[in-house]
């Protein structure tokens, strides 16, 4: 009979360190950590790891970010070794890229999959966090870190009837990792946030007929995908400490770094020769390389989109259906800008519907298909592309309870508060890589995560070579970071959005168009940076350690 079970609380830990999550961070976490020699476990609710690009296996799913600067860049020896195939990679080659790294560095063994935290509870007594799973199974370690997924929990639509639909139907997260026949099928496709552009355009040519539900559309901008050759790939090697240092640099974390001149200094013929060429450049370039007035100038960015709704106009056949697809209730830029493929020419397609569900609303699912205020439709497949319960929503789906079993979900309830989007004050040794608030929820993924990993290592080795055993935030420090996100929002026109980047879901309770939900750091990776290395170069000024 274990102590628990007698009733006996362990006091020493199972592991000094548990990672929950692993994917993109919690790779690089355990890399560092068993570098240390640390005791660590990483453990993830997945069959395997992989984390995003383990479970979004749905057709289109690929990079935005160009590979070669979302691989990681901690080993010379991993950057010799792989060769990206494409420019923006497909999910297939993400998550054998992944895998390629656990088994290089030998990481899976200190992996445990089929573990879905259901609660993390602080013990104040032995300062310990004590994780139950929903297999029953109970760890416990000194340091939590959560390497949870910016977009992990999906959300499927309020629409009644969904389990009623008789055919195959799921959320892209949820793809089927069978695969799903396609060819000749009736499919709908509910939503066209990035993930339905993606899908939508990849399947257009593939179904008997494709049927979407939209209710508010994105401004999209070409992704210009192609094939890396081997060439290219060398010479891409060559020169990764210059890519490298470029992303550092640049405010997204990417190659693209913004005009540096006034939108207003030159004329309205060099802002559309500059638009002009970056619509026909690969990636976010259309958004990042842009003035930076588009992101904080209301006639500056309303110029811009109509520049961007031209060039849509220019690709849809139809001048009704491009005008629905093109947004009426916000700018291009200030809210996640899907990159995509072929996308509008989709809807040139006879076999292509769009379905304006601001018109005719969804009234319910059926057994044989959708039903809206206008007609019935029928389907072989239903896809719901209705995105995620962003940042935070990964957290509230865990009891975690901290000192005096207060609740991270209930201190979050009208927006999360904390630390560098790190740490929270009243849950001690939590820490939380990719948290609400940090710099790699609004930027190049892999490369703040490398930079926040880095400074989180640093702060648990000061914490061991003094013999402390619990890191803790101040109510002072939180309250100081938290205020300063929310005005960073003030400058920027993001803050009228109705975007995961402001917490927006109508399908979530408490989460509807309403108060902002400061989720994101919008001073760019440079400046997150540099806060990190001014807090650690003050002795971890704003955390208590004993």
């Amino acid at each position: 009979m274990s102590t628990q079970a007698q009733g006996v609380e362990k006091t020493s830990p199972d592991f000094e360190v548990i990672v929950i999550g692993a994917g993109v961070a919690g790779l690089y976490q355990l890399y560092r950590l068993r570098e240390r020699g640390i005791p660590t476990t990483v453990v993830d609710a997945a069959a395997d790891l992989g984390g995003t690009w383990y479970h979004n296996r749905y057709p289109g799913c690929r990079f935005d970010s160009e590979s070669y600067t979302y691989g990681y860049s901690f080993s010379k020896e991993l950057l010799n070794e792989w060769h990206w195939k494409e420019r923006f990679s497909s999910q297939p080659e993400n998550l054998r890229y992944l895998n390629y790294v656990a088994d290089k560095f030998d990481l899976r063994r200190d992996m445990q999959f089929n573990h879905k935290v259901e609660s993390a509870h602080f013990d104040d007594a032995a300062a310990l966090w004590r994780l139950t799973f929903t297999n029953g199974r109970q760890l416990s370690c000194r340091f939590l870190i959560t390497g949870l997924g910016l977009l992990s929990a999906p959300t499927m639509p309020r629409v009644a009837g969904i389990e009623r639909f008789k055919g195959p139907s799921f959320h892209t997260y949820y793809w089927p990792h069978e695969g799903v026949e396609l060819a000749g099928k009736r499919v709908a496709v509910i939503g066209t946030g990035a993930t339905g552009v993606q899908v939508i355009a990849e399947i257009a040519d593939k179904v008997g007929e494709l049927t979407v539900f939209q209710r508010r559309p994105n401004w999209c901008a070409p992704l210009h995908n192609r094939p890396i050759s081997e060439q290219e790939m060398n010479e891409i090697r060559a020169r990764y400490d210059e890519i490298f240092d470029k992303c550092l640099r640049s405010p997204g974390g990417f190659e693209h770094e913004p005009d540096r001149r006034g939108f207003y200094e030159v004329t309205r013929e060099e802002r559309v020769a500059l638009w002009d060429r970056l619509y026909d450049e690969p990636g976010f370039g259309i958004w990042l390389a842009n003035f930076r007035e588009i992101f904080m100038d209301e006639a500056a960015n309303a110029e811009f989109s109509e520049y961007i709704a031209e060039r849509i106009r220019r690709r849809v056949n139809d001048p009704a259906i491009a005008e629905k697809l093109i947004p009426k209730d916000h700018g291009f830029g200030i809210q996640r800008v899907p990159l995509e493929t072929r996308y509008y020419e989709a809807y040139n397609r006879d076999n292509v519907h769009l379905v304006d569900i601001k018109e005719t609303p969804i009234e319910c699912i059926t057994e044989t298909g959708i039903r809206t205020s206008g007609r019935e439709y029928e389907f072989d497949i239903i896809v719901y592309a209705t995105g995620f319960d962003a940042i935070t929503g990964t957290f509230d789906r865990i009891d975690i309870r901290g000192s005096g079993g207060q609740t991270l979900r209930a201190k979050w309830k009208d927006g999360p508060v904390t630390f560098l989007g790190l740490q929270v004050h009243g849950f001690p040794n939590l820490i939380t890589v990719a948290g609400p608030q940090s710099g790699s929820s609004s930027t190049n993924f892999p490369r703040s995560i490398e930079v926040g990993v880095d400074w989180v290592m640093a702060l648990l080795e000061f914490a061991w070579q003094h013999g402390y055993t619990r890191i803790e935030a101040t109510p002072e420090a939180e309250e100081r970071w938290t205020r300063h996100v929310a005005k960073m929002y003030e400058s920027v026109l993001m803050r009228k959005a109705k975007s995961w980047f402001t917490g927006y879901n109508d399908n979530v309770d408490g989460h509807e168009h309403g108060t902002i939900r400061h989720l994101v750091y919008n001073g760019g990776a440079p400046k997150y940076r540099a806060t990190l290395e001014q807090v650690a170069a003050d002795g971890y000024q704003g955390m208590r350690f004993s």
